[in-house]
């Protein structure tokens, strides 16, 4: 397991970008050719940009946010009269349309802190929960998990060893009503003094009517626990999905108003683009991206380190 107390944070921070870069390497490939026939050119061609277009959508950037790439790029080489590198105009270009989705989570002063997670099956919802009340920890701040996927109990005994591994508490139950468990983690954090409560639920798909309205009762029930509750809502979304993350985001924000995204598996995926894709068509903030499965590959989400890892 990764040991903070043994890297410097100069070093965990190299280590980080590596892991990012590496992460977005195919995604990163895809956009390379483009770019490198741009280089040089006084000119921008409709034939190199619509290289430059074509690469842009198969790395999932989605039609609206490629559009506005590419005009954004035609501006900014206009105002350099074409005396600058076009991958630091596109960066630019990128971060500007990236930034903002860069809002970190900070969890306020309500005592529990909830912070309810979502999503469909095989996102990495459980996974990333266990890796964030890790991050949690690391900012001096105790945790609570609450096993709401009262369906599966691989999901539930996942929660327990991420439980046992970050040393934390676990509200589960086998079986029963997942609005039930999650009011009885809120009232066993309350009790214990904890400041953060970690909400897994069941995964389920946008279009299973019954179940989103089941998630929006789980949802109405957090709330009834105590007031204001949840006070985060993340949605999981797998970066493999591409384009399909946008119905994701879509759906489950008009069902639960959802506060921010995790981004997971971004390593080894060619579909990088689609955090521009949501910024273009649906923009909720991205709170934390995932690039591997050790407990500190799940880091808070920064523009211009992920457009420097995507183009660099």
């Amino acid at each position: 397991m990764f040991d903070r107390s043994q890297s410097s944070p100069a070093a965990d921070a190299r280590s980080w970008s590596a892991r990012l870069r590496a992460g977005l390497a195919a995604s990163r490939e895809r956009l390379a050719r483009p770019l490198a026939a741009l280089v040089g050119r006084t000119t921008l061609s409709e034939e190199a940009l619509e290289e430059l277009e074509s690469a842009l959508l198969a790395a999932d950037v989605g039609a609206p946010a490629t559009q506005r790439l590419l005009a954004d790029l035609r501006t900014r080489w206009v105002r350099a009269a074409g005396d600058a590198d076009p991958r630091t105009l596109l960066k630019a270009s990128l971060t500007a349309l990236l930034l903002p989705l860069e809002q970190p989570l900070v969890v306020g002063p309500q005592r529990p802190f909830v912070i309810m997670l979502a999503g469909v099956n095989g996102a990495g919802k459980t996974t990333s929960i266990g890796k964030l009340a890790k991050w949690l920890q690391a900012q001096d701040l105790s945790v609570l998990l609450a096993a709401g996927d009262t369906f599966r109990a691989a999901a539930r005994e996942q929660l327990e060893i991420w439980g046992e591994r970050n040393k934390v508490h676990v509200i589960a139950q086998k079986g029963g009503d997942p609005a039930a468990v999650l009011f009885d983690a809120i009232t066993a954090a309350r009790a214990r003094g904890v400041d953060v409560v970690l909400a897994d639920t069941a995964g389920r798909l946008p279009t299973q009517r019954h179940l989103m309205e089941e998630l929006k009762k789980i949802h109405r029930v957090v709330g009834k626990a105590m007031a204001g509750a949840p006070h985060e809502t993340l949605l999981v979304v797998d970066a493999n999905t591409g384009q399909n993350s946008l119905s994701q985001v879509t759906a489950f924000d008009a069902a639960l108003k959802l506060t921010g995204l995790v981004l997971t598996k971004l390593d080894g995926t060619a579909k990088g683009g689609v955090v521009a894709a949501i910024a273009g068509a649906h923009p909720v903030p991205v709170k934390f991206i995932g690039v591997g499965e050790a407990v500190d590959d799940l880091r808070p989400f920064r523009a211009a380190e992920f457009v420097e890892a995507l183009l660099g």
